[in-house]
This record gives structure tokens, C-alpha cells and sequence, in this order.
């Protein structure tokens, strides 16, 4: 797109925009606000660590989340996670990749960048992202705002430049107004840093802990059917060994596994982890994701090599290593191994993700933006209940 006419765009854009747009001084819900500041409060905190009580037990703690980020702050990362005013070209935003009607991943095998350009691996969900040590699936970033610099600057991506990315903020007098009401106590409010910052105080409100699951968990044993449970015993069991890595409650152990999973046809060997570690040990290891909302975030694994989540259940059953090329050494992790599952076994563990579904605390999608783009542009919800994402 001609430099101009973006130029212009934003201009126009700008002059549309409402003046009306206010930062929230209420905390998101499940948060306390304490000090000015918002606290995630949930039931899991009356339970022992994780370590104390070993993996796939029904009350077992959650690990250390970061929270802490006042209300304002987490409502302009809102603001800024739906704008395509931080991509290139005022075509893509966050939520490009990580749609809320598909559980903040994009429904694609491998994500789709500026000019349509096809990106390496598939769009982690969101959800929970306040409790994962490292993120990306090769975990090369350590803080979300790491993990943010690197899809606003990729070429492949988002493929804007941080002068350009501050040059069209600070042209924009709401985002400088909003900026300046969320980080009144640092000399200057409005920077690639607080900006960081603001995306990360957003996505750690995404949380998802009250699932069909989670009521089980917590005492209510009829919110699970005969079959769900069946499911669940399958997947805690030392056969299928499920829970060993994708340990409750938040259904990953946040430790980097190497499985063999097949690429997609036509595509090179992803080594993954072993170029962030320089490991040859971690060849084609990646980050054990969270199951959480995992029906809504189909296709699966790093490239989106299965369709369906049976599939994807099904390929621990085929075998270990049985899908590593030829040629190549992988050290497959241990926990995997050939459990046989039956047919009825891998539908019954597919069932019980099904009770990991959780999006009561769905953030609202902004009905205006600063920028005067539109949020929608850049995805279009698939749900015929749109309202439902909407600001009121």
C-alpha cells in the first residue's frame, strides 16, 4: 500500500475517532482491586503447590501468575491488542492471530502475516498466558513483553518498525491522552516500553479456571458425565500419561518435550527448541501447551499438522518416534511411549477435553478504537452471537 495513502488513512481515521474513549478503573473480573491495583482471586489458591502434590491430582495449586497491573493499564492493552494501528500497514492487529471466538489462536495450521505472508508455526491461545514461564512454542521469550516484540517487528508478521510503530502513536492525541492516564508515574507515558507493558497487562486478564472441569475439581462431581470421567481416569492413568505433561490445573507442566510430530507434507523439519537452547538434544522440541479451551483452537500441534483433536490424541497412541523422519535423531521425551489406547479410550480422553472449555471471563471486543480503525477489520467472528463480544 502506498506510504501515502496509509498515511492518509490514519489521518482520516484519527478524525472519526471519538473523543469519548475512557480507560475503566474497575478491575476485570475474577481480579481484586488492592492498592489501586488488580489481583487474580480464585479457588485454586486454597490448594497446596503443584509440587506438593505430584501431577494429575484434581486439587493441586496453580504456579506463580503475574498480575499487579492497574485497571487502566489493562484497558489500554485492550485497546491496543485489537488495533491494526500497530501493524505496518493498519491491517493486522494482535487479535489477527489470537481470534476470541477461536480461543485466541486463529483457526489456520500456520498463521497468516502482513501481505499474506505465511508465518512459521500456528498462533499459540492466549488463555492463562499470565501463568507460563516461557513463551512462543520454541520458548524463546521469557515475559510477555518479549514475546510481543517479536510479532509487531517480524517481517513475516505484523512487520512494523519501532520508530514507526511510536511515530503513529504520538501523532494520535487519544492514544497520547490514554497513555498518559495509565502510566502517570513515569516520565514519559507514552513509549514502546509502557506499550509493551500494556499488552501484557491485558493478555494476563485472559483467564480461564472455571470450566465444567474445574466444578469437578472443586467438589461438584455431578458437573462431569459417565463418560467425561471415564475420560478423565484415561487421561490421568499411567498408561496414557496425559497428565504428566499436561498436568492440572493448568494442563501443562510449561517444560519443553520433543514427540516426533510429523510435519505437514511439503514442509522442512521444524528443530524447534534446539536452536533457541543451541541443544541438539531439543531437535523438534517444543512447548507443552495448555489444553485449556482446546476444542475452540483446532488445528493442532506447532504446524497444525492434525485437523481434528482425535487426531491428535490418537498420535500418542501410534507408537514412539514412529512419525521422526528418516535419517534423523530425536531424543523422543520418555513419558512417551505405545499405550494402545482403545478407540473408545481415545474418544473418551477427546470427550473430556471437551470439559476444559471455559470463556466466561471473555474480554469485551472495543466497539471504537483511538485510532478510528476498525477492531473488526482484521477478523471476522465466526459466532452468530457477536453481541456477546461486544461492549454494551
Amino acid at each position: 500500500m502506498n506510504k501515502f495513502l496509509i498515511l492518509l488513512m490514519l489521518m482520516t481515521c484519527h478524525v472519526l475517532a471519538g473523543q469519548d474513549i475512557e480507560l475503566t478503573e474497575q478491575c476485570p473480573p475474577s481480579f481484586e482491586l488492592r492498592a489501586g491495583k488488580c489481583y487474580l482471586v480464585n479457588r485454586y489458591q486454597f490448594f497446596d503447590s503443584l509440587q506438593n502434590r505430584g501431577v494429575g491430582g484434581t486439587q493441586t495449586g496453580l504456579p506463580a501468575f503475574r498480575d499487579g497491573f492497574s485497571p487502566a493499564q489493562i484497558d489500554l492493552g485492550r485497546y491496543l491488542f485489537f488495533d491494526p494501528l500497530l501493524s505496518k500497514d493498519g491491517s493486522l492487529s494482535c487479535a489477527s492471530c489470537h481470534q476470541p471466538e477461536l480461543g485466541f489462536a486463529d483457526g489456520r495450521p500456520r498463521s497468516i502475516g502482513i501481505d499474506g505472508q505465511v508465518a512459521k508455526r500456528a498462533a499459540p491461545s492466549l488463555w492463562n498466558v499470565g501463568f507460563l514461564q516461557k513463551l512462543f512454542w520454541d520458548a524463546r521469550a521469557d515475559s510477555l513483553e518479549a514475546q510481543a516484540v517479536g510479532p509487531l517487528f517480524a517481517a513475516d508478521e505484523m512487520a512494523n518498525t519501532p520508530q514507526q510503530l511510536m511515530a503513529d502513536l504520538t501523532a494520535n492525541s487519544d492514544y497520547q491522552r490514554l497513555f498518559g492516564q495509565a502510566y502517570a508515574d513515569t516520565s514519559q507515558p507514552l513509549s514502546l516500553e509502557n506499550l509493551l507493558h500494556a499488552l501484557a497487562a491485558f493478555q494476563s486478564s485472559l483467564i480461564s479456571l472455571n470450566s465444567r472441569y474445574d466444578r469437578y475439581a472443586l467438589g461438584h462431581h455431578q458437573a462431569l458425565n459417565e463418560q467425561e470421567i471415564a475420560g478423565m481416569n484415561v487421561y490421568r492413568s499411567f498408561v496414557a500419561r496425559c497428565s504428566e505433561c499436561h498436568t492440572p490445573p493448568l494442563f501443562t507442566n510449561q517444560q519443553i518435550a520433543v514427540i516426533g510430530t510429523p510435519e505437514p507434507q511439503g514442509l522442512a523439519l521444524d528443530i524447534g527448541a534446539e536452536a533457541t537452547f543451541n541443544a541438539p538434544k531439543l531437535k523438534g522440541g517444543f512447548k507443552v501447551p495448555s489444553l485449556r479451551n482446546i476444542v475452540k483452537t483446532a488445528p493442532y500441534m506447532h504446524s497444525g499438522v492434525f485437523a481434528s483433536l482425535r487426531d491428535a490424541v490418537a498420535f500418542y497412541s501410534k507408537g514412539r518416534g514412529h512419525a521422526v523422519p528418516p535419517g534423523v535423531e530425536m531424543q523422543i521425551h520418555w513419558h512417551i511411549w505405545e499405550p494402545k489406547l482403545s478407540d473408545q479410550e481415545i474418544d473418551d480422553i477427546v470427550t473430556f477435553l471437551g470439559t476444559l472449555t471455559d470463556e466466561s471471563l471473555m474480554p469485551n471486543i472495543p466497539e471504537k478504537l483511538p485510532s478510528g480503525l476498525n477492531p473488526r477489520t482484521a477478523f471476522q467472528p465466526t459466532r452468530n452471537q457477536q453481541a456477546e463480544y461486544t461492549d454494551e
